[in-house]
């Protein structure tokens, strides 16, 4: 079925290809027509019907001439055709949308601004050259221009200071008085969810609560992570990533939230890793970034996007505990500095018993001295008062 119709196609490009070339010839011929020599014979009878018939075949031969060239060409213009096409795909296949609609005006723009100047050359015998000339140049330099400059260009057309004008609203009183403006309604910034907290899956039992509201965004590559996680062959991380897929599936049922997700690539961004990705988002659409990742926290922190830390919130919702207080638990391990011994409170908070590592598989009662607080957790430090007998 292709190939019938691409020998279609075939046979009517070069039906075409002759059409246009036996036009050529038949202008072409028109134009030498006056050169023809006509007989010399007294009688115009005698020599014009002659000399008709010369014009006839001279035009005829120059038609079926041009239309035989296209015809033996056609198969080359195809074949250049298509290697121009390729040409165009390959180069294409490399670049965004974005990069393409910025050629695209650019080029618009070009060519509007060689039109206008070409004008005054037009009465000039070689003005349809110099426009051609023009259109070529200013054609390429603008889409050029503007490919490379999209980023400056579009901060020239931002909307962003008319939209903030917009969101504002000047309210009167009931004596017709204008009072200053307000906000007309207040949006939550968007919070941008990482692979990390997805797979940890409290993010799901905390929007279940209520706690959180706006919209949470998944960009497009964080879920190309999160699918490569689950397809993976270690048993573990398979489990891990089919676990976040769930927890996807979870958020977008709720009627609290909306899960937007986002189609942006890591090279419309212009970043390699899926962490520089988070943040340069965060910072195109002035969101926040949901992660427990202690190295994604940090960077961004330090290139001045909000990072919302579950293992911070876990941290704060942990009963405080005074230096001074009492708590029973079980030594389990020795801990890293000598005699110390390790244990673990019920919400999985370390204690580090002093002089516990004689203690190690029993159950004491720890005075707590101090505690660490870090992104990572809580640290307690005591020590022993006294063991407990079961």
């Amino acid at each position: 079925m292709a190939d019938g119709f691409g020998s279609v196609i075939r046979r009517a490009c070069r039906i075409l290809v002759m059409l246009f070339l036996g036009i050529a010839g038949y202008q072409l011929a028109m134009l030498f027509i006056p050169f023809i020599p006509a007989p010399l014979s007294e009688s115009v009878r005698a020599w014009l019907p002659v000399w008709l018939a010369k014009q006839m075949f001279f035009v005829m031969g120059c038609v079926a001439v041009f239309a035989l060239i296209g015809w033996a060409i056609t198969p080359l213009l195809l074949k250049g055709l298509g290697f121009i096409g390729a040409l165009f795909e390959f180069h294409l296949k490399n670049l965004s949308w974005q990069d393409i609609s910025s050629a695209i005006l650019g080029l618009i723009v070009g060519l509007l601004i060689a039109n206008l100047i070409a004008v005054p050359f037009f009465d000039l015998p070689v003005g349809s050259y110099i426009a051609v000339v023009l259109n070529i140049v200013l054609g390429y330099l603008g889409a050029r221009i503007f490919w490379k400059r999209q980023e400056d260009i579009r901060g020239v057309f931002n909307l962003g200071a008319l939209k903030e004008r917009l969101s504002t609203k000047k309210f009167r009183n009931k004596k017709g008085l204008p009072t200053e403006e307000i906000e007309e309604e207040w949006c939550a910034p968007r919070k941008i969810l990482d692979t990390s907290v997805i797979i940890d899956g409290r993010i799901l039992d905390i929007a279940r609560t209520g706690f959180m509201e706006g919209v949470l965004v998944l960009p497009r590559f964080v879920l190309l992570e999160l699918q490569a996680v689950a397809d993976s062959t270690d048993p573990a991380r398979r489990t891990r990533g089919r676990r976040g897929l769930d927890v996807v599936n979870e958020l977008q049922k709720l009627s609290t939230l909306e899960v937007e997700i986002m189609e942006t690539t890591l090279k419309q961004l212009k970043v390699d890793t899926v962490d520089s990705g988070l943040v340069a988002l965060a910072q195109q659409i002035s969101g926040e970034i949901l992660t427990t990742d202690y190295n994604l926290n940090k960077i961004a922190q330090i290139q001045g996007v909000i990072v919302l830390n579950v293992n911070d919130l876990a941290n704060a919702l942990k009963p405080m505990l005074l230096p001074g207080e009492s708590i029973i638990v079980d030594v389990i391990r020795e801990g890293k500095e000598p005699h110390q011994g390790v244990g673990y409170l019920d919400d999985g908070t370390m204690l580090v018993v002093e002089d516990g590592e004689d203690y190690v598989g029993k159950r004491v009662e720890v005075v707590v001295t101090s505690m660490l607080q870090t992104s990572a957790g809580r640290m307690v430090f005591g020590r022993i008062r006294r063991e407990v007998r079961a």
